[in-house]
């Protein structure tokens, strides 16, 4: 089994258990975000300023990685055309059941990122990449294809893991692992990541993560740093993640 596929079947567990990422968004929530009242989140605890995205009526919406019911039914609340592709059965499920519920359409594709996107050049005003490249290996292919898919002047917005995480153990106060976090060449690390249901996951620098973004053709615009949301780093103030809005040249 690939380091894909077996993330689709981590995740999909985690979904059944309750995971934080996968609990769609309410009824309430969605006639809220109809009247412009809405909070979308890419990182833990942070919601991304509205105008970051701005007046999403009518655009053409790609949530990448981004299932679960959370994203996309505020963007479709707001009167966006949106698409969503995720590894994850159960990631897609929640979405499709939420577009059921609340009444409007959205195209759904279970598909694996770090494959060339199912979609033509240009097509996309927007990209929502919720914290999710952690999970694959090679993300400046992925900006690349971001880049190719969003149109001229379009907006990719990212939640990115800044490493720490990745170095410390579950109770965030031992500095247990080495940079770059690879379970792939690790087989302690490929352990550690299966008994533990950390998930398949990656460090990323910002080399990378910045750098990749800027290497495809998109231009930084803005950036803010979030943490955990809980536990010793998130007490001691200490970011993890950090949120990124970038236009297409």
């Amino acid at each position: 089994m690939g380091y894909q596929e077996e993330n689709a079947k981590i995740i999909d567990g985690w979904c059944k258990k309750g995971w934080q990422w996968g609990q769609p968004i309410t009824h309430e929530e969605f006639l809220a975000a109809q009247n412009g009242e809405w909070k979308l989140l890419l990182t833990p605890t942070k919601p991304i300023p509205h105008e970051w995205l701005g007046d999403v009526k009518g655009k053409n919406i790609l949530g990448l990685a981004s299932g679960g019911g959370q994203q996309m039914p505020l963007m479709a609340a707001l009167g966006a055309k949106c698409t969503l592709l995720d590894i994850s059965a159960e990631q897609c499920a929640s979405e499709a059941m939420v577009a059921k519920r609340e009444g409007y359409e959205i195209t759904i594709i279970q598909g694996d990122m770090t494959k060339p996107l199912p979609f033509c050049d240009e097509c996309f005003d927007i990209i929502i990449h919720p914290v999710a490249n952690c999970y694959i290996r090679d993300v400046r292919s992925l900006f690349k294809e971001c880049a190719r898919v969003l149109k001229k002047g379009g907006i990719l917005v990212c939640g990115l893991d800044n490493e720490i995480n990745c170095v410390f153990d579950d109770s965030q106060t031992k500095i247990c692992y080495k940079l770059p976090f690879d379970p792939l060449n690790d087989p302690k690390v490929y352990e550690d990541s299966i008994n533990n249901d950390w998930g398949i996951q990656f460090s990323h620098p910002i080399e990378d993560q910045i750098g990749g973004q800027l290497d495809a053709g998109l231009r930084l615009s803005a950036i803010f740093e979030d943490t955990n949301g809980y536990g010793n780093l998130h007490e001691y103030r200490i970011p993890t993640f950090y949120a990124t809005r970038s236009i297409k040249e």
